[in-house]
């Protein structure tokens, strides 16, 4: 059977290209292949280091007639001006690639976040729009940006932008999961016979709105970024419903069993790593793969969300009012990560 559309996912172990690898490969539509390996039967994986442009030319080389990117690839600097250039030199290197072998470029699906709105630099103001005017500073959303703006007037192409937000999904192994985050600390927590306590703030527990998206929700959403004309170089939020943390947390103590009790505050980056050896017994005593536990959960992620003090509240008219519909679940997208995370024997 001759597919229609022929897909590249970047960045495709991380939770937002995990789950669009599942999806994709699961839609009788579209050929996938991945750059970094996958487990996903039928999806040609690609193995090419993104910040080596020659490697990245020959390995597009014989990669295919691509006709759509995923682009959910990262690369952490030590500064935002590191962060910045790594992170556009590593998508100018996969355009030229794609360009020289000839690739029938239709759409690329690019993937930013709230940082795009400035929250890692101080109190932002909510909600968030689209037409937002940007931030002084280095900020590798802005150049990507302007870079893929540039190519498709060049070379044909459109773009399209998606802006999720904590999102949701039951990968392992990324510092910005927040259901393990969630999941280790109850399952810690009980373990000792504790209620589950918010760790954050007690302006975050009950007073500011949060948001998140769910990972394969996303992954829907990026199919039709990629093929809807009216999404065609636009950028579009994409969050669920705002909550406060309150709702979430009790969702969490009821899928582990758990009473709820009043918050405590604390550093999860600071008293978390010290409770490796109880994890250990824990992951014993479950039969748990057998994971790093210092690679396991990022607590400083977990920090910072839980600590956020001010309103995270994304509009979503635009993308409703361009044609995605689809309505998000927040308390199920937790429940679902926490179930599969079990399911695979990552939490007890």
């Amino acid at each position: 059977m001759v597919k229609k559309y022929n897909a590249l996912v970047v960045g495709s172990s991380g939770i937002i290209g995990s789950a669009l690898v599942e999806t994709l490969a699961a839609d009788p539509d579209w050929d996938v292949c991945a750059i970094r390996r996958t487990p996903v039967a039928g999806v040609e994986p690609l193995d090419l280091d993104l910040a080596d442009a020659q490697s990245t030319a020959d390995v597009l080389a014989g990669a295919g007639a691509i006709t759509h990117v995923f682009y959910a690839a990262l690369a952490q600097g030590d500064s935002l001006a590191e962060e910045e250039q790594i992170n556009t030199l590593m998508l100018r290197n996969l355009l030229d690639g794609l360009e020289a072998a000839g690739a029938p470029l239709q759409r690329v699906v690019l993937y930013q976040g709230a940082k795009v709105y400035g929250v890692h630099l101080d109190k932002a103001r909510a909600p968030f729009y689209e037409d937002a005017p940007r931030f002084l500073g280095p900020n590798f959303y802005y150049t990507q940006q302007d870079l893929l703006t540039e190519r498709a007037e060049r070379d044909i192409f459109s773009w399209s932008i998606l802006r999720p937000d904590v999102v949701v999904g039951a990968t392992v192994g990324n510092p910005m999961n927040i259901v393990m985050v969630m999941g280790v600390f109850a399952a810690l927590s009980k373990a000792r016979g504790l209620p589950l306590r918010f760790p954050g703030s007690w302006v975050t527990w009950n007073q500011v709105f949060a948001q998140i998206t769910d990972a394969h929700w996303l992954a829907r959403a990026s199919i039709w970024a990629a093929l809807a004309d009216g999404a065609r170089n636009e950028a579009f939020n994409l969050v669920g419903e705002p909550f406060r943390w309150e709702r979430i947390w009790r969702v969490v103590a009821d899928e582990f069993a758990m009473d709820v009790d009043v918050p405590q505050p604390m550093i999860l980056s600071m008293i978390m790593p010290a409770l490796a050896a109880e994890w250990d017994a824990l992951a014993d005593q479950h039969r748990l793969q057998t994971l790093p536990y210092d690679s396991l959960v990022g607590w400083a992620f977990g920090d910072f969300v839980f600590n956020c003090e001010f309103d995270m509240v994304s509009d979503m008219g635009k993308i409703r009012r361009a044609g995605f519909t689809e309505p998000a679940d927040n308390e199920g997208a937790i429940r679902r990560a926490l179930l599969t995370l079990r399911q695979r024997k990552i939490l007890p």
